[in-house]
């Protein structure tokens, strides 16, 4: 079964440190999760609420606590908000338009009028944005900003990493964070906080429970659980399918934005640091074993692009979005896919750590790039299809063209009220009312997707161990309320590392959803504090009212498709 952790309250974050031999983990301090040791000053400041993560989970809390009449402070770690979606992510995950509406179908709006005002209704790019759905990262990045400039009442602090959570006897207060250039220690209170980091980070800085890996197959009768060799086209086990549960984690990657266009492309012109093309050589196996070719049928915006079937680019998952530009994925179904356990260490990591592995990461995706670029040993056909995908020079100027987040698919998870597993997202003829909650504030309906957890071991001929890909078992779902809120911790609330399964978190880990389930946040957070209560007793009713009239989707009936 998964590890089982309970934080305590600290002055700087807590770092897991492995018993050899021994199943369990030790808490043991670090100074601070940064280079900054000694802080310039301390700074207080008092909000009504507090949201750690400038992700589109977080800035959906933050816009909507605010347009409900709240101050609100938004704490990111890097220098621009948006997450995923304004850092290579450019096409949404979702599966049933109908079913994710609010805020985050107001964002997708702008985009489309964004690409309408400036390139005209019949243009290429308007039908490239995909009715703002897809999108370039700036203009994501731009829209976000419009969203959170249009509130007087949120203050936003970029570059800014989360040091520790403030807590009162059973009731988180603040948090700490110190500013990354200047070296200030804020100490932001609030009646309300708001966890909308991908690692849970605020939580377990309150002491919350929470799940780090992998539940067994038994825990919660969860068929997919656990160890899985899983045959995505055949939707069966595999040989070596035991169900036993660990602490492994589904494998991160960048997502990459590329661009087609000569005149904006920024070509790599060295391979990046520590390149190793062995770390690639994998390949060159699923290509001669019919690993790399096109599927029987697909459905267009997949990341499919025809002409890279049976070619090495076929490791990168390539999708068209506006203004000659790419959504790139990494394609994690040949078994040279070699991003697997690079995030180990991660999640429970001194921010230093974490920016190790998140270079080494970053370094691994960029020799993958120049691997099929300009490695010999690919043939001059493949090397010539990749050629024609480069860094774009208008994206990530700050970053040297390179998205800055870490695609973290799954850190921690919250042990809430309620726990979100595989029977509530699927289809289950046992459980006839699965994923149908009386305090039901967001929809899911993104098919179960994990990534790998492991790398090719020696017997893997199919698939990597841990990938999940379950589109015709995942059905749409009611998300509750409960799973944003602690057992026992209060003044707190979770939309986007909440209270799942691992597998069912392979669903609902998608930004439509998370910025459904930020709103829903934003709305608990007024109610609590204009009741004067806590989170966790919060009229439902009421929530749900609100979150009718922001034109949210409650109801399961609106199934119809994209």
């Amino acid at each position: 079964m998964p590890l089982t952790y309970e934080a305590v309250t600290r002055r700087s974050f807590l770092c897991a440190a492995s018993l050899a031999g021994a199943g369990f983990y030790v808490n043991k301090p670090i100074t601070a999760r940064g280079s900054m040791n000694k802080p310039k000053s301390i700074v207080t400041s008092h909000f009504d609420c507090v949201v750690v993560g400038g992700t589109p989970g977080g800035i959906a809390a933050a816009v909507t606590a605010a347009r409900l009449g709240r101050s609100v402070v938004l704490v990111e770690y890097h220098s621009t908000l948006g997450g995923m979606s304004a850092s290579g992510l450019g096409k949404s995950d979702i599966e049933n338009r109908s079913l994710i509406c609010g805020l985050f179908s107001e964002f997708t709006d702008r985009v489309r009028k964004y690409y309408i005002k400036r390139y005209g209704i019949n243009s290429e790019n308007v039908r490239l944005c995909h009715d703002g759905y897809y999108y370039e990262p700036s203009v994501a990045e731009s829209i976000f900003n419009q969203l959170i400039n249009e509130q007087g009442l949120i203050t936003v602090l970029n570059n800014h990493q989360f040091e520790s959570t403030l807590k009162r006897n059973q009731k988180a207060t603040g948090v700490v964070v110190i500013d990354r250039k200047l070296g200030i220690r804020r100490k932001l209170l609030a009646p309300i906080l708001i966890d909308a980091t991908y690692e849970g980070d605020v939580y377990a800085g309150a002491g919350a429970k929470y799940r780090l890996g992998r539940e067994s197959r038994d825990e919660f009768g969860e068929p997919h659980a656990g160890t899985i060799y899983f045959d995505y086209r055949k939707g069966i086990f595999l040989p070596g399918s035991t169900g036993k549960g660990d602490n492994r984690l589904p494998a991160y990657t960048y997502r990459l934005c590329l661009t087609t266009s000569a005149s904006n492309a920024y070509p790599l012109t060295e391979p990046p640091a520590n390149y190793d093309p062995s770390h690639y050589i994998g390949y060159f196996e699923d290509l001669k074993q019919g690993r790399l070719a096109g599927p029987k049928s697909f459905k267009p915006g997949r990341g499919y692009y025809p002409e890279h079937f049976n070619t090495l680019v076929r490791a990168l998952s390539v999708t068209d979005i506006p203004n000659q530009k790419t959504d790139v994925n990494m394609n994690p179904r040949p078994l040279g896919f070699p991003f697997a356990e690079e995030n180990e260490g991660y999640v429970e990591g001194s921010w230093e750590a974490r920016e190790k592995i998140a270079t080494n990461i970053r370094n691994l995706t960029l020799g993958l790039l120049w691997f099929l670029q300009q490695e010999s040993t690919v043939s001059e056909k493949h090397r010539k299809i990749a050629r024609a995908y480069h860094l774009p020079k208008d994206e990530f100027t700050g970053t040297n063209h390179f998205p800055h987040q870490l695609y973290i698919r799954e850190a921690r998870r919250l042990v809430g009220l309620y726990t979100l597993t595989e029977h509530d997202v699927t289809r289950n003829s046992k459980r006839t009312n699965a994923g149908h909650f009386n305090d039901a504030v967001a929809l899911g309906e993104f098919p179960i997707d994990s990534f790998p957890v492991r790398k090719r071991q020696p017997s893997d001929s199919a698939v990597l161990e841990g990938y999940l890909y379950m589109l015709e078992n995942t059905q749409s779902y009611q998300i509750p309320y409960r799973i944003m809120i602690p057992v026992k911790v209060d003044g707190l609330i979770v939309p986007v590392a909440a209270s799942t399964t691992h597998v069912a978190f392979s669903s609902i880990r998608m930004e439509p959803t998370w910025m459904a389930l930020g709103q829903a946040a934003g709305v608990a957070a007024h109610l609590a504090l204009e009741q004067k209560i806590q989170p966790r007793n919060v009229d439902i009713k009421q929530l749900q009212k609100i979150l009718l009239q922001q034109n949210q989707v409650l109801d399961l009936n609106r199934r119809f498709s994209s």
